[in-house]
């Protein structure tokens, strides 16, 4: 496998394992937690007092192990990208000290968007029609034949 190759798989094992291990931590503590800039604690006292870390932090943990294990990626890139950007925004207004790893974070996404290219590109035509019965099954039958 030649380096090119490689670059694809080293950057969805590295975004992958930050976001198993930040989603886990969220529940085990196992990694300090440094206490939040203090314009920080009504917005975060929002997010936990709406419940959205407890559909947040499982879409973390899950998407990333996808993505360590290399299986639908596209998704779990889909997943994350809105959750990066929370994270992005968080850091932005409240903790600037953390923009840098969230920025290689969303460069990891990025970067990964383009590799995976290919998976997006049906999404992003500005007209489809709907697919039919008939369409589908004959798309399954070629894709198992």
């Amino acid at each position: 496998m030649s380096v090119r190759a490689r670059i694809p798989t080293a950057a969805r094992t590295l975004l992958g394992l930050a976001f198993v291990v930040f989603g886990l931590n969220f529940y085990l503590h196992f990694l300090p937690q440094p206490a939040p800039p203090p314009d920080a604690g009504g917005y975060l006292a929002a997010l936990f007092a709406g419940k959205i870390f407890a559909i947040i932090k499982p879409i973390e943990i899950v998407a990333g192990f996808a993505l360590l294990a290399g299986r639908f990626v596209p998704l779990a890139l889909t997943l994350l990208a809105p959750i990066e950007i929370g994270i992005l925004a968080f850091h932005g207004v409240f903790d600037p000290g953390g923009l840098p790893l969230v920025a290689v974070l969303a460069a990891f996404t990025i970067y990964l968007a383009w590799a995976y290219r290919a998976a997006f590109a049906p999404m992003l035509r500005a007209r489809v029609e709907p697919a039919t019965v008939e369409a589908v099954a004959a798309s399954h039958r070629t894709a198992t034949a």
